[in-house]
């Protein structure tokens, strides 16, 4: 029966390679306990296919590879090199000292269980949760790439796991409230809106900018009940008695918030969200790096700043929080203000829904084309960044200076996941495949010591973070904890502490960390490959 159903998958690739697909995905999307494989159970589907003799087309997994490679470049370029430059004191170190402390643990246990190069470095990737790594780590195809998929099948659940154990269990055992700590960027990973009317004398006369909300934290006066209908505030507005006004914040900024200026509103109201808000991105390098206190969009343009869309989180800021290139920024106000404010923070339209064909094809060729040349090396033999490393640098640059001659640095975000994702997927089932065959005798072979050595790989990197991060850098708990997300790349993880803080600075660590971390896998990857004997 099995044959029978295999047959016609078997003997066309197509057809297997979006089963495949299909099937991997559905896998990946079961979650237990919160946690779930995503996009990395194509894998597993493919290990057993390839097992029970399936093969995908040629060069899919290639396609799929430069595809993915050049958007995670694209989506991190923006904030690698202002990472390095801004940070390089605490959270960029911090990337290092978590992904360099993996890969010295994956030389030192290679040699101590007699791993092969390959094996080693794919559960290396495996257990650091990195498929930019596992790419770099099968490049260069044959034995040791198919002993890659299988190290990183086996040590991937591990890795998932593990972090978002570390991340959770931690703070609870050690007795550290993740709202704790001296942070001084405290805004929420979510975003309230309620309706208050002002009752409290004591805040009669007080402008909104200057009142009492700006200490709460993440919570501003976002618009006011005005000529019959809701108006954006502006710079001299003062709480007057019975006044209605819109807050819009952190939940629990809100609710402090709502106690403290009189109490919550039952009237019905209308916005005018079309022509009174706007969604900007921060393109322009003098507006990069400085707080929004800093930049005063209400006392100088006019506007409230009501929201920050950053990676794959929402959250409301405050003053304290520092722009990064291409947030998405929430905008109220009049339209003629937001259109100034628009000029001010270097936004294009085509950020949002334009994407580039010919700068896409036209940078991933160039992509392709750096990661061929040979660079030569003493002794007469060369180094070439591959089919991973050339379009992964090619985007980093054109992410970071956003145009390059003609070729535009910039993808829309779901335009860009949707590519990213459907290049992973078709690259892990080629490779899946390709390793299914030797799964089954790999794992006789070498037993208990593959899981033994991908739980360490996934453990030890994060217990030395986190002694770095507190006890030489002096890190709040939030942050040393974003920041170790960061370095292991793993979301899962992130999510399960924004669920446990109203903080924003797991956020901005994990934003900060995580593309650093993400080179630097790819490259020691290339380099444990080389190195382990």
């Amino acid at each position: 029966m099995t044959e029978t159903i295999l047959a016609p998958l078997t003997q066309q690739p197509l057809l297997a390679l979006f089963a495949i697909v299909g099937l991997g995905l559905l896998v990946g999307s079961i979650e237990i306990a919160g946690i779930s494989l995503g996009s990395s159970g194509v894998i597993f589907v493919a290990l057993a296919a390839g097992h029970f003799g399936l093969t995908v087309p040629n060069q899919a997994g290639q396609i799929g590879l430069a595809l993915f490679v050049y958007c995670v470049g694209i989506g991190a370029g923006g904030r690698f090199f202002g990472a390095l430059k801004r940070e390089g004191s605490q959270l960029a170190r911090l990337a290092v000292v978590v992904v360099g402390s993996g890969a010295l643990l994956t030389w030192a246990l290679a040699e101590l269980f007699d791993l092969s190069p390959g094996l080693a470095t794919g559960i290396f990737a495996g257990a650091m949760t990195s498929t930019p790594a596992l790419a770099s780590a099968i490049e260069g195809g044959g034995e040791e790439a198919r002993a890659a998929v299988v190290g990183y099948g086996v040590a991937y659940p591990l890795g998932v796991i593990g972090v978002v154990l570390f991340v959770q269990l931690l703070p609870r055992l050690l007795k550290l409230p993740l709202d704790a700590g001296s942070d001084e960027e405290a805004a929420g990973a979510s975003v309230e809106r309620q309706l208050v009317e002002v009752t409290n004398p004591n805040m009669f006369g007080r402008r909104f900018s200057d009142s009492s909300l700006a200490e709460i934290g993440a919570c501003q006066v976002a618009r006011i009940w005005r000529n019959e209908r809701m108006e954006p505030v502006r710079y001299e507005d003062e709480f007057a008695a019975g006044q209605v006004v819109l807050l819009v914040g952190d939940p629990k900024a809100v609710r402090i918030a709502t106690t403290l200026v009189g109490k919550p509103s039952t009237k019905e109201v209308l916005l005018d969200a079309d022509n009174e808000r706007d969604r900007l991105v921060v393109t322009r390098p003098e507006i990069v790096g400085k707080t929004i206190g800093e930049i005063a969009p209400l006392k100088d343009h006019g506007v409230v700043i009501t929201r920050v869309d950053r990676m794959e989180f929402t959250f409301s800021p405050d003053y304290a929080t520092r722009l990064e290139k291409n947030d998405i920024l929430t905008v109220v106000g009049p339209k003629a203000q937001l259109k100034r404010f628009e000029a001010h923070l270097g936004h294009k339209a085509q950020a949002f829904s334009e994407t580039s064909l010919v700068s896409l094809t036209i940078g991933v060729a160039l992509g392709i084309g750096v990661g061929l040349w040979s660079i030569p090396l003493p002794g007469g033999s060369g180094f070439a960044l591959g089919l991973a490393g050339g379009p992964l640098l090619v985007a980093l640059l054109l992410g970071h200076f956003g145009r390059v001659g003609g070729i535009i640095g910039h993808i829309p975000r779901p335009t860009r996941i949707l590519l990213q994702e459907m290049g992973l997927v078709f690259f892990l089932a080629d490779a899946g495949a390709k390793g299914g065959a030797t799964i089954v005798e790999a794992v006789e072979t070498q037993g208990v010591r593959i899981f033994l050595v991908g739980a360490l790989i996934t453990l030890v990197p994060m217990v030395v973070g986190y002694l770095t991060a507190r006890r030489i850098f002096g890190m709040p708990i939030g942050q040393t904890l974003g920041g170790i997300c960061g370095g292991m790349t793993s979301t899962p993880a992130l999510g399960a502490i924004v669920a446990k803080t109203s903080r924003q600075a797991p956020i901005v660590s994990y934003a900060t960390v995580y593309p650093v971390a993400v080179i630097l896998m790819a490259l020691l990857a290339k380099m444990l490959v080389a190195i382990v004997s």
